[in-house]
């Protein structure tokens, strides 16, 4: 199974991208535009996607994920470049102990037990920011097969989105996002393949989860 990666360089002159960078939703929607329309009720996982935009020095980028090769003549016209390519040289050089950069824009979350959260009236999961964020990650990451050497993060704005319960209106939701960069040593390359190709975290259908990694740069 290949895994390819695209990089969109949106126009923002183009009206298509400014809505579409606007909010999660609409951009989801413009990714799924890009894949198959009949993978069944759950595309998203089905063709393995998770994105994330960037603020770059040159404006926003958008990074996609996924085991199917995405149609970008889908895109409008005028909406701006694009580039695919596989990413299988990188996966297959993952190795116990090589030194790797990582970036994961995620969603940390605690989940309270079922007493703590009736005698606090507490939802579901909590967002964590901060240390407790920074703690989260950290044991992301070793469920990830990684150990962390060095290790930054800082909070993101928080992305809207709808879930749809069968037979139920739309309820709005939030994520917190913390990005999170550093460089860490591969210990266990299954665990790692594992969460590259499934992502990190809640959220991933509004641009939270993906895991991405590249060899780190040995000093001269």
């Amino acid at each position: 199974m290949t895994l390819w990666l695209t990089r969109i360089v949106p126009d923002t002159r183009s009206r298509d991208a400014r809505r579409d960078l606007s909010g999660p939703i609409g951009m989801h929607r413009r990714i799924m535009s890009l894949f198959p329309s009949d993978a069944g009720p759950d595309p998203r996982a089905h063709f393995g996607i998770l994105f994330r935009t960037e603020d770059t020095p040159t404006g926003p980028h958008l990074l996609i994920q996924s085991t199917h090769e995405p149609d970008t003549n889908r895109l409008p016209d005028g909406y701006g470049t694009a580039l695919t390519r596989p990413l299988d040289a990188l996966i297959d050089a993952i190795r116990p102990g090589l030194t790797i950069r990582y970036r994961c824009v995620a969603s940390p979350v605690r989940k309270p037990g079922a007493t703590t959260r009736a005698l606090y009236n507490l939802p579901p999961v909590v967002p964590l920011t901060g240390p407790a964020a920074d703690e989260w990650w950290l044991r992301q990451a070793d469920l990830s097969g990684l150990k962390p050497l060095t290790h930054h993060s800082h909070p993101l704005d928080a992305i809207q989105g709808e879930r749809h319960p069968d037979g139920a209106p739309p309820q709005r939701i939030r994520h917190a996002r913390t990005q999170f960069d550093g460089t860490a040593a591969i210990i266990d390359t299954d665990l790692l393949r594992t969460k590259i190709l499934n992502g990190i975290g809640r959220g991933k259908a509004y641009g939270c989860g993906l895991l991405s990694i590249a060899p780190a740069r040995q000093p001269q």
